[in-house]
């Protein structure tokens, strides 16, 4: 059995994107070489490490054994990398981040810049996903750390204060809800709504509050920034819901009004969640403690 650390990389890849075509991308491999290698693997052990299907693939059980080994020596490997890097002068290693859409946008971006221009050694892989999902992705080890709204269950994991913000209504400056002085998230669901990508970890949470309640999101345009969407509903095409930042921001130069919401997950404490600070590299407890320092 001889697997060498892009065997190891690309199977991490592979069963994280449940399919070897987004597995090969991220491990930037072609798909003949990337399925390739892994039916090498396979017929190296003597077992099949995935099932196949047509939604994807998802690992065995053996497979999910080799997962949690691989990941443990990937991290091993970025160790030796970041210990022998100093005296190469090149990349100390890489950094797994994953953060949800409130935290990627609006408090990540200058957070990592100053970092990342204090330790130019170092890369970072940002990926935005829903805060339930980093949580347990964490705890798998498939990221060093996570950026979660405070009102998911960490579990286990080691947690520190990031930021506080607040979801809020945002409509034209003349619309009929501007004059309201707070408002229900069920109240306005009958309203054509302006919204990210429903790709987005933010677009997917309000629609699942939305099916909660029993009413459909009425998404008119879905854009990819918290900033266009404030444009179209100041343009009247509709009404939309951003981090309260970007919104008194936005309202500077854009004629626009925001009002708040009342619902309790309006309101948004920002956690920071690691498995285990032993078990980050020197460099993720660099960032760690960056971050830290910028809440407090």
């Amino acid at each position: 059995m001889r697997f060498d650390l892009t065997d190891l990389s690309l199977f991490r890849h592979v069963a994280e994107a449940g399919s070897i075509t987004h597995g090969a991308e991220r491990a930037h491999l072609a798909l003949a070489a990337a399925s390739t290698r892994i039916r090498n693997m396979e017929d190296a052990l003597g077992v099949a490490l995935f099932t196949r299907g047509r939604q994807g693939v998802a690992p065995t059980q053996a497979g999910r054994t080799l997962l949690q080994h691989a990941r443990a020596m990937l991290r091993q490997a970025e160790r030796l990398h970041e210990d022998l890097g100093a005296y190469s002068g090149g990349l100390a290693g890489q950094i797994r981040v994953l953060s949800n859409t409130n935290a990627l946008t609006e408090f990540l971006p200058e957070a990592l810049s100053s970092f990342l221009a204090a330790h130019p050694n170092v890369s970072v892989d940002l990926e935005e996903r829903l805060s339930d999902e980093i949580v347990g992705l964490i705890a798998e080890g498939v990221a060093d750390l996570g950026i979660v709204a405070g009102t998911v269950d960490a579990g286990g994991l080691e947690t520190y204060p990031f930021r506080r913000d607040r979801f809020v209504l945002v409509v034209a400056r003349d619309h009929a809800l501007a004059k309201c002085a707070r408002i229900g998230f069920e109240d306005v669901l009958e309203r054509d709504f302006v919204g990210l990508d429903r790709s987005s970890a933010l677009q997917r949470f309000l629609a699942t509050k939305a099916v909660r309640i029993g009413r459909p999101l009425r998404l008119r345009v879905q854009l990819r920034s918290f900033d266009a969407v404030c444009r179209l509903v100041e343009c009247k095409v509709g009404i939309g819901i951003v981090p309260e930042t970007t919104a008194r921001r936005a309202m500077r130069t854009m004629a626009i009004a925001v009002v708040p919401l009342t619902d309790p997950w309006a309101v948004r404490d920002l956690t920071i969640c690691i498995r285990s600070t032993k078990e980050l590299p020197l460099y993720g407890r660099q960032l760690v403690e960056h971050l830290r320092a910028g809440a407090r």
